[in-house]
C-alpha cells in the first residue's frame, strides 16, 4: 500500500488531509482514489490505441476490412492518371478533327465550284482525280467524333480503318498524280491550272503536306486512345 501511495502526486496528497489518516477508513478512501487514477490511465491508453488503429486502417500497413487484400490502392493510384490521359488524348483528337474538317471543306469547295461552274475555270481549275476519293474522308471524321463522347471502341476502330482507305490512300495517289506536273513547273516554269492566280499544283501540294501530317497524328493519337480504352475495359473485367 505504501508503494502504491508513491504513484500519487504530492499536491493530491496535500489537498486531501483524509489521505493522511491511518487505519481502515483512510485505506479505503485511498484505495478508491488509486482505482480512479488507474482507471483514467487505462482509459487514456485505450484512447491512444484506438487512435493508432484508426490511423493504421487508413494506410496500407494498418488493419484492413474483411474480404480485401490491401492491393486496391494500386487501382486507386491508376484511376486518376488513366482518366487524365484519356481526356488529354481526346482533346488532341478533337483539334486534329477540326483541322481535318477545314481541309475537307477546301477540297469540297474546289470540287463544287468547278463542277457547277460558279466561277471561271481560269480562276479555279478543275480538281485532280485524287480529290474525289478524298471527299470520302468525311466518314472517318464522323466516326471519330462519334466515338469520343462515350468511349465507343467500335466507332474508333472503324475511324482508323476508314482513315487509311479514304485519307492516306488518296493522298499517296495524289502525290504520284501531280508529280509530273510539279516536275514540269519546276523545270520549265509552266503551269496550266490555277487557283486564284496561284499554280494549282503548288496549292494542292501545300494542302497535301498539311493533310498528311494531320492524318498521321490523327492515327497516332487514336491508336493511343484505343489502347487506353482497352486497358480500362480489362481493368473493369478483372473486378
Amino acid at each position: 500500500m505504501r508503494g502504491q501511495m508513491l504513484m500519487l502526486r504530492w499536491e493530491d496528497f496535500r489537498l486531501c488531509p483524509c489521505l493522511r489518516m491511518r487505519g481502515f477508513v483512510g485505506s479505503i478512501f485511498f484505495h478508491h482514489i488509486f482505482c480512479l487514477h488507474e482507471f483514467k490511465q487505462r482509459a487514456r491508453a485505450h484512447g491512444e490505441e484506438n487512435t493508432a488503429v484508426s490511423l493504421n486502417m487508413t494506410s496500407r500497413v494498418g488493419s484492413r476490412a474483411a474480404g480485401t487484400n490491401g492491393s486496391e490502392f494500386k487501382l486507386r493510384e491508376r484511376v486518376t492518371p488513366h482518366y487524365q490521359m484519356s481526356a488529354s488524348l481526346k482533346s488532341e483528337v478533337r483539334k486534329l478533327n477540326l483541322v481535318h474538317l477545314l481541309i475537307w471543306l477546301l477540297v469540297a469547295a474546289q470540287v463544287v465550284v468547278s463542277h457547277f461552274n460558279l466561277v471561271s475555270h481560269d480562276t479555279v481549275s478543275m480538281p485532280y482525280q485524287w480529290e474525289y476519293p478524298y471527299l470520302l474522308s468525311l466518314l472517318p471524321l464522323v466516326c471519330s467524333s462519334l466515338s469520343l463522347p462515350k468511349n465507343n471502341i467500335s466507332y474508333l476502330v472503324l475511324s482508323m480503318i476508314s482513315a487509311g482507305l479514304f485519307t492516306m490512300a488518296p493522298l499517296i495517289y495524289g502525290g504520284m498524280e501531280m508529280f509530273p506536273v510539279a516536275q514540269q513547273l519546276y523545270r520549265h516554269g509552266k503551269a496550266y491550272r490555277f487557283i486564284f492566280g496561284f499554280s494549282a499544283v503548288t496549292v494542292m501540294y501545300l494542302v497535301m503536306v498539311i493533310a498528311v501530317q494531320v492524318h498521321a497524328w490523327q492515327l497516332y493519337y487514336m491508336k493511343k486512345l484505343l489502347d487506353s480504352w482497352f486497358s480500362a475495359t480489362e481493368e473493369k473485367k478483372k473486378k
